[in-house]
């Protein structure tokens, strides 16, 4: 059997990137225009409370809800098919905020790709509410199909929403698969660290920022979890470090997020001085 080519439909389908450009833009514009409120708003749909991406947590219950709603049409249920698909409209609002949120940050084929999800998954939900209100509307004989319909375009959309975590990373923390030194390696000078500077160092395959926060050490990795952005080249505030690609804060004392779009903390290192003014570190 000949495998799907998803990426290769993707870069033939030349109107998404005005599309995308488009969107990016309003987006954009809406956020500068909400201000604080706004960008708090981003910032929760992100999910850096919630320790990974809002987006995935809730498609789940559309997806689930709609399907449900298809089956209990089938059992002759109608009264709660009528609810779930409901159910499923308001909860996917919710996910398409999410995925916007987190799609605004994109860039590149990444963004094609999740401009042509969000795409469906949008149809996908105007379908549904659609039938929604045919059936509230007592015409269930036109509701059920273009439910049905919405149904199957969103599964079509989540497939493309596969493409994007599973062969793009989107999302995915670019540390995953970096490992520290679990024993007392040479870093730095400790006379090269200074108080409200990031001197770079890298260590085996981890890239280390290490730095003076109240004339106190400390060490933490280099790369933003979000799309792996090079932390030492943003701006330095105290012990917050913001990435200069997206804006991602971060405690670098104790790795914590403190802003998104990132969702994953940054590898922090013990440190400790060593032979010949040299700075060891260590994974935590």
């Amino acid at each position: 059997m000949k495998n799907l080519d998803p990426d290769g439909w993707v870069r033939a389908m030349g109107f998404l990137d005005p599309l995308a450009d488009l969107g990016q833009r309003l987006v954009g514009a809406g956020l500068r225009r909400g201000g604080a409120p706004a960008s708090s708003a981003k910032n929760l749909l992100n999910g850096p409370w919630l320790g990974h991406p809002l987006h995935p947590a809730l498609t789940d219950i559309p997806i689930g809800a709609w399907t449900g709603a298809a089956l209990l049409d089938l059992a002759g249920e109608e009264r709660a098919a009528d609810l779930l698909m409901a159910a499923g409209c308001a909860a996917g609002v919710a996910a398409a905020a999410s995925g916007i949120a987190d799609w605004q940050d994109s860039y590149g084929h990444e963004r094609r790709m999740g401009a042509l999800h969000g795409i469906l998954n949008l149809s996908a939900l105007a379908m549904l509410t659609g039938a929604v209100a045919l059936r509230a509307s007592g015409r269930r004989a036109a509701g059920r199909p273009l439910g049905r319909l919405g149904l199957g375009l969103a599964l079509g959309a989540a497939y493309f929403g596969g493409e994007l975590v599973f062969r793009q990373g989107t999302q995915v923390n670019r540390n995953a698969f970096t490992e520290g030194p679990s024993d007392w390696t040479p870093a730095v000078l400790e006379s090269e660290v200074q108080e409200g500077v990031m001197t770079t160092c890298q260590i085996g395959g981890a890239k280390v920022v290490v730095t003076r926060v109240a004339g106190q050490v400390c060490a933490a990795g280099n790369v933003c979890p979000h799309a792996g952005g090079p932390l030492s080249e943003g701006r330095l505030e105290g012990e917050v470090v913001t990435c200069p690609w997206h804006g991602s804060k971060f405690d670098l004392r104790t790795g914590r997020v403190l802003w998104g779009p990132a969702t994953t903390p940054i590898p922090t290192y013990e440190v400790r001085p060593g032979a010949g003014g040299v700075i060891e570190v260590r994974t935590r």
